[in-house]
């Protein structure tokens, strides 16, 4: 079995990722930005290469395989498509690595049932001046609050204070990814980016997806090295505060 997951390809196995932590064949077409044909021939091919007849038990395999390596890093997603990659005429999808040849840095924590898509697609503010100032004038006080947790971790983050970072998230994000870990993958993808320059308000969705809802925040950011880029933060509520546990650069 550890041969036949060897041959999986890293789009296999980020969608047997999702089917595993709950998504359906429509959930995750949208948030891979996917038609559900693509996201079911995913699955077939999975289900091929690992001889077995349900999608759920190739998505249990590999996450059983994955929970017992050292270096795994659970949601982190390394040049896959993402929610921004764009529908071709035919109702496939052009992965923007594939368009631009630029990779996307992933660091994800696993919520329980996490990153279930809920029925609402995610809708972009205006990218406009007035956006930020639109979203703000109508955000909800559990928005207002979502957001500015996620600037303070950002801060932290932008500071390079890993460990600190890594204390600050929920305890999925901790359960999955070990300090030295996230030290070296935030090395690895954050400091090339460069000293932060500027980070707008984009969008804010809140996700009704067990056990009780996540919130969806994000920035259009601009790094010394790599300016408008769109910054992705999940978070969930942990007692009487909001954590995070996810967060995507692409």
């Amino acid at each position: 079995m550890s041969d036949a997951l060897q041959i999986l390809t890293e789009r296999e196995k980020q969608t047997l990722r999702l089917m595993g932590r709950g998504h359906d064949a429509k959930s995750m077409a949208r948030s891979l930005g996917l038609s559900v044909h693509t996201v079911n021939e995913r699955l077939r091919e999975a289900r091929r290469k690992l001889s077995v007849s349900s999608s759920r038990e190739a998505a249990r395999l590999l996450l059983d395989s994955e929970t017992t390596t050292p270096d795994s890093l659970g949601d982190r997603f390394l040049g896959e498509a993402g929610p921004h990659a764009v529908p071709a005429q035919d109702g496939q999808a052009i992965d923007r690595q594939e368009r631009t040849h630029r990779s996307l840095w992933v660091i994800a924590g696993v919520v329980t049932m996490s990153f279930i898509l809920g029925i609402a697609a995610l809708a972009l503010l205006p990218q406009s001046a007035s956006a930020p100032e639109t979203a703000r004038a109508q955000a909800t006080p559990i928005q207002i609050e979502v957001t500015r947790v996620a600037r303070d971790w950002l801060a932290i983050v932008d500071a390079g204070r890993w460990d600190e970072s890594w204390r600050a998230t929920g305890a999925s994000f901790r359960a999955m990814n070990t300090p030295q870990v996230w030290a070296q993958v935030s090395e690895q993808g954050r400091v090339p980016l460069g000293a932060i320059v500027s980070r707008a308000d984009l969008s804010h969705e809140s996700v009704p997806a067990p056990p009780a809802g996540y919130e969806m925040v994000k920035f259009r950011t601009s790094f010394a090295n790599r300016p408008n880029t769109v910054e992705t933060l999940t978070l969930v509520r942990e007692g009487q505060t909001w954590k995070v546990v996810g967060y995507i650069i692409g």
